[in-house]
């Protein structure tokens, strides 16, 4: 990065707390991944140690990095994670079920090859072609929920041609793989929006979120689905897990 973004009005430190609190929301940085140095956010940003050093603090204090003398900075594990107990019943069931009328908007939608963080996931190799969904729920017109989801194509043959405005993922998964969705393992944290996550949810970037991650399994234990569904604290609609 050649010029860090020096027109935006935000002070530099925090500019530097958005583009770390990004790569860790975007899953390019896993969680126990030790982050680049002080000196490699130096060469890439082109920045003062001590402008690094405000924003990465800042982002020890948010709660998602851990310094560790002598061996680096690193993503924090969430604290609160639990797998689910049976089948996975989906936002939009939930939603549906309680009679709550909504209106899915796809915001983006391509193929992506696979890190080594998503591809450990997923239980793919690295630079294996996944969906990248990323959709927004609005109640009212007015923005609920964000979901992003990596998708295994390997099983689901023809997923990334779906109209996602129009069926939800869950369906689709089920009727182009020919297998039910199984369990998934969830992570519930506390997070501050972050400045892309806080534009689409209508919310300013230090607004609370309800982050939950989910690593979702069909009926035969393959990973299909990684991702994250961003709620503001304000807005939540919580679903239930049980069997379809």
């Amino acid at each position: 990065m050649s010029d860090f973004e020096r027109k935006d009005t935000s002070l530099l430190y925090v500019q530097v707390a958005d583009y770390v609190r990004e790569k860790i929301y975007s899953k390019e940085w896993g969680v126990d991944e030790r982050i680049p140095s002080e000196h490699e956010l130096m060469a890439m940003l082109h920045l003062s140690r001590g402008t690094v050093q405000k924003g990465i603090r800042s982002l020890v204090e948010e709660g998602l990095l851990v310094q560790q003398r002598g061996r680096g900075t690193f993503v924090i594990e969430p604290v609160m994670a639990r797998p689910s107990g049976n089948k996975l019943h989906s936002f939009a069931e939930s939603m549906t079920e309680q009679g709550i009328d909504f209106v899915t908007k796809v915001v983006d939608k391509r193929i992506e090859r696979a890190s080594r963080v998503c591809a450990r996931s997923l239980e793919i190799a690295e630079g294996s072609p996944y969906l990248y969904l990323m959709r927004v729920r609005f109640v009212a017109e007015e923005p609920v929920m964000l979901i992003e989801s990596r998708v295994n194509l390997e099983p689901c043959p023809g997923l990334e041609n779906i109209d996602f405005e129009h069926e939800g993922l869950f369906d689709a998964v089920e009727r182009t793989s020919g297998q039910q969705i199984g369990t998934a393992e969830m992570t519930y944290s506390a997070r501050a929006a972050g400045k892309k996550r806080g534009r689409w949810l209508q919310c300013g970037e230090r607004s609370p979120v309800l982050d939950l991650d989910q690593l979702v399994r069909l009926e035969d234990g393959t990973p299909v689905e990684w991702g994250s569904v961003w709620m503001p604290a304000n807005r939540c609609v919580i679903s239930s897990v049980r069997t379809r």
